[in-house]
């Protein structure tokens, strides 16, 4: 079993591929990318899903890996998509069985993996994690993901993660994290930072960066609030954790050179000397593909006769 058929279901889109996890490099063999009509009823949402594998040539009688945010129960395969604005016709479906029913040849089984942690797995197997023993890896766009790698497996529990191994459970400053960095936080704060009006369209986060390059100041003081306020929360699991690297990915690790500062100043003014070095994501475009296919190779060597 070394080509696995993958699912990346984010927001917005379905991404699926099949995987050569034998091959240097794990190279992805097909992929097929399409949007996915996040707030439809759950059997036209599970059809579009189904529909965007059906694509790829899954070999038949596959073990299909599955990368999805939460809230899910991994173990389960049944969504807990309630009050997040997104798949709320998934709470309390049985996903896994109800993709076994569509996805052609057959598949034997689906295994359920974690976007952020796919992500983390894809970087530690064919990234800029590779040959890393600790890895804290961070993932910046509508929100922040993040995942706490020991010797290629995450971490979800004790001391020295937080809950779950989830940065988005954290609070900076009183307030939960995602209510000062993520994507509308940030377009919200630098819009009263600028005074502006509110009558048309927020600037979005690539273009504050831009503008605090070119030395805007609303701009800049946007970023160092927000990422530094990022830095703080992240500091006491950099101090408890001691990653050997932070690898950045998300549609906001394009900005590092300008955020990345901010972020290990924030660190370094909780917790000096604990900030990790950081690089941005080496398969941003198919980290979290290859993370969800050697994923599945270790559920089907733990557990072969289970489904999920």
């Amino acid at each position: 079993m070394s080509r696995v058929p993958v699912l990346e279901i984010g927001g917005t889109h379905v991404t699926a591929a099949v995987i050569d996890t034998a091959s240097a490099g794990s190279v992805p063999l097909a992929v097929v990318r399409e949007p996915v009509p996040a707030d439809a009823p759950a059997p036209e949402l599970l059809d579009a899903i189904a529909a965007v594998g059906a694509r790829v040539g899954a070999p038949a009688d596959a073990h299909w890996g599955v990368a999805i945010p939460g809230p899910f129960d991994y173990d389960t395969g049944i969504g807990r998509f309630r009050g997040i604005g997104k798949f709320e016709s998934l709470h309390g479906v049985d996903v896994g069985a109800e993709l076994l029913a569509r996805l052609p040849g057959a598949p034997s089984r689906i295994s359920f993996v974690n976007d952020a942690d796919a992500f983390a797995l894809g970087e530690y197997r064919a990234g800029a994690a590779a040959g890393r023993r600790k890895v804290l890896c961070i993932t910046l766009g509508t929100g922040v993901g993040s995942s706490f790698l020991n010797g290629g497996q995450p971490v979800t529990d004790g001391p020295d993660v937080p809950p779950g191994g989830r940065a988005h459970r954290l609070t900076v400053d009183g307030l939960p994290l995602e209510e000062v960095v993520s994507r509308r936080a940030i377009r919200e704060f630098y819009a009263a930072a600028a005074a502006l009006s509110g009558d048309g369209p927020l600037p979005d986060v690539h273009e504050i960066a831009d503008a605090a390059r070119a030395g805007d100041a609303p701009a800049l003081h946007t970023v160092r609030h927000c990422f530094g306020a990022l830095g703080r929360a992240l500091a006491p699991w950099c101090e408890r954790f001691r990653p050997d690297l932070m690898v950045v990915g998300g549609s906001m690790a394009g900005s590092w050179d300008l955020l990345g500062p901010a972020v290990r100043e924030g660190i370094a003014s909780w917790a000096p000397g604990t900030a990790p070095p950081a690089v941005t994501a080496q398969r941003p475009a198919d980290a979290s593909l290859i993370g969800a296919a050697h994923r599945t190779l270790h559920e089907a060597a733990v557990a072969p006769r289970a489904r999920t």
